[in-house]
């Protein structure tokens, strides 16, 4: 074999065989954590979803900021599996956007490269990415009405993909509270009906930054007259339906927002209705008042309704000849009922509805008081309105559980987790480990009060906690009186706690069948002839009483839990 000069065996090892074109090993692998890392303007993408479709309205200020003092607020960025660029990861496509116009103008390397924190693409990550930027949109810039409704049903769409099954609006918003972006069901309702039924007819209104208040009013007009086209457009043949007539009187007010007037719309839809139906303009204006109003009260609870506030209207215009001259004031709103007065004079455009903080402050309240009712008292509209009338004819206050609940059951009892209501349990303390904690500290605090609190040991067991040996038994007055021993409570502690925790944890030498004996004067005082020594006897205080309540409904909610009812979705309501 001939030898081969080095000058072949260089050439040999340079040749494009020795050369790795493995595309695994021509980047390097993300990191696991977060990790800052630099990057170029080259490098880094907008997030595709991102809810923000118009100008951020604080863009020049963010502009003028970033110019002046440079990213003092880098966004955080990540990158897909696979992917060959990094995307932002939550809120900073505006930063984004900025950073490459003043890369263009000047030129300066600090806007080109930017130091970022990268953060693992997560499991969920489109869900997260997408929640995350709607509550960042939020907090720098609020996004309009319009792109919050179509950044939120995209956000049920991911959802959807990732459960395989569709999803109701209170389970969106629970889903939606659970991934950092808490949104009332209410507010889901009106986003769906303005994506559904206005949007397509006033896109430049919506997205001009119409607001949730004006939404809402628009959308109460559209079920009310919807509701009262139906009823008529049964016994009268028409050529069109309400869908596409409520489109077409809408889509002729899309200019901008700051000439978009409700009332001129309200009143061209009146008046087209009562054309195509032929009915009187006063007669339909009234009807939807009243059709609102029923609807109102079959799907609310009977709450007493504040006071409407009326329709403020852009600009002034006048009304047609073949419309109700008077003012939008004449007309009550559509949930108040209509003052016999007002049946004696020609209405004008329909009042909406009250406001949209107003009813969600209703719907709220409405959630709330539904946690507080164990099983609903069987009663009728026409009972709660006979009561309503004998009270009203007698001068008595009605005795209303609605009105009454929110002041009737909470208390206010101080200690490390003071008690604000012994009923209501909040979401977030639907967690056992959070449970066991509360209950252990109200089994401390209750036996602390009889001089018995070093006998409650936390657990991780049972409903959260065990009581240790009794104590010395303090011989009885010598009276014909029983008295409760501060033993005693800490025995009713120990019968409330044993059933649940392993039979050697819940071995002790407490004299149970004492309690029998004891436990009525324990919950509910004495009057003795002969007072025995404090020390001899204890009477559970006031304060003490309510700890041993809300001691009571927390192991009841956390058995509940342990039993494998999980998030409150098979929880009874109230229980």
């Amino acid at each position: 074999m001939s030898d081969i000069s080095e000058q072949k065996i260089a050439a040999r090892l340079m040749s494009d065989g020795f050369v790795r074109t493995d595309p695994v090993t021509s980047t390097l692998a993300d990191p696991v954590t977060d990790t800052p890392v630099i990057v170029t303007l080259d490098e880094l993408r907008p997030y595709e979803l991102d809810p923000r479709l118009t100008r951020n309205p604080l863009y020049d200020e963010i502009k003028t900021s970033i110019r002046e003092r440079g990213l003092d607020a880098p966004p955080p960025i990540t990158r897909r599996p696979g992917s060959s660029h990094y995307i932002i990861r939550n809120g900073g496509n505006t930063r984004l956007a900025i950073l490459r116009e003043l890369w263009a103008e000047t030129r300066d390397e600090r806007f080109f490269r930017i130091s970022c924190l990268f953060r693992p693409w997560p499991e969920r990550g489109e869900i997260v990415a997408l929640t995350g930027h709607l509550a960042e949109s939020e907090l720098h810039g609020s996004l309009s009405f319009i792109e919050r409704a179509l950044g939120v049903e995209k956000v049920r769409e991911l959802y959807e993909q990732e459960d395989g099954k569709s999803l109701s609006q209170s389970e969106l918003s629970r889903r939606l509270r659970a991934d950092g972006y808490p949104v009332p069901q209410p507010h889901i309702s009106r986003m769906q009906e303005a994506i559904q039924y206005l949007l397509p007819a006033i896109p430049q209104v919506l997205y001009g930054g119409l607001g949730r208040h004006q939404v809402g009013q628009l959308t109460s007009l559209r079920r009310a007259s919807a509701r009262v086209w139906e009823a008529h457009a049964a016994v009268r043949q028409v050529d069109i339906d309400f869908a596409t007539l409520f489109q077409d009187v809408l889509a002729v007010f899309d200019n901008t927002v700051g000439n978009f007037n409700l009332q001129r719309v309200q009143d061209e839809l009146i008046g087209q209705m009562a054309d195509l139906l032929g009915v009187v303009y006063d007669t339909l204006a009234l009807e939807i008042v009243d059709a609102e109003k029923r609807w109102q009260i079959l799907t609310s609870e009977p709450v007493a309704a504040p006071p409407a506030k009326p329709c403020v209207a852009t600009s002034p215009q006048p009304v047609p000849a073949h419309r109700s001259p008077l003012p939008p004031s004449s007309l009550p709103p559509l949930e108040a009922p209509v003052p016999e007065s007002s049946m004696q004079t020609k209405p004008g455009p329909v009042q909406p509805p009250v406001s949209v903080d107003e009813q969600d402050e209703k719907d709220e309240r409405s959630m709330l008081i539904q946690e507080h009712i164990v099983s609903a008292a069987p009663t009728t509209d026409r009972l709660l309105s006979l009561q309503r009338l004998i009270a009203d004819h007698t001068g008595e206050p009605h005795n209303n559980f609605e009105n009454n609940v929110l002041q009737a059951i909470p208390v206010q009892v101080g200690g490390l987790y003071p008690i604000s209501d012994i009923w209501y349990i909040d979401p977030d303390l639907n967690d056992p480990d959070r449970l066991r904690t509360h209950i252990a500290q109200f089994a401390l605090e209750i036996a602390t009060e009889a001089g018995v609190g070093d006998h409650i040991v936390p657990s991780d067991f049972g409903i959260g906690f065990s009581c240790t040996d009794q104590l010395p038994q303090i011989p009885h007055a010598d009276t014909a009186v029983t008295i409760a021993s501060p033993s005693a409570i800490l025995t009713l502690l120990h019968v409330l706690s044993a059933p649940y925790l392993p039979a050697s944890a819940s071995a002790t030498r407490l004299d149970t069948a004492r309690l029998a004996e004891e436990l009525g004067v324990l919950l509910l005082g004495m009057a003795q002839p002969i007072t025995p020594p404090r020390n001899h006897f204890h009477i559970l205080t006031d304060n003490g009483l309510v700890k041993l309540f809300r001691l009571m409904r927390l192991a009841r909610r956390l058995l509940e839990l342990e039993a494998g009812i999980k998030g409150g979705d098979g929880i009874i309501t109230g229980s």
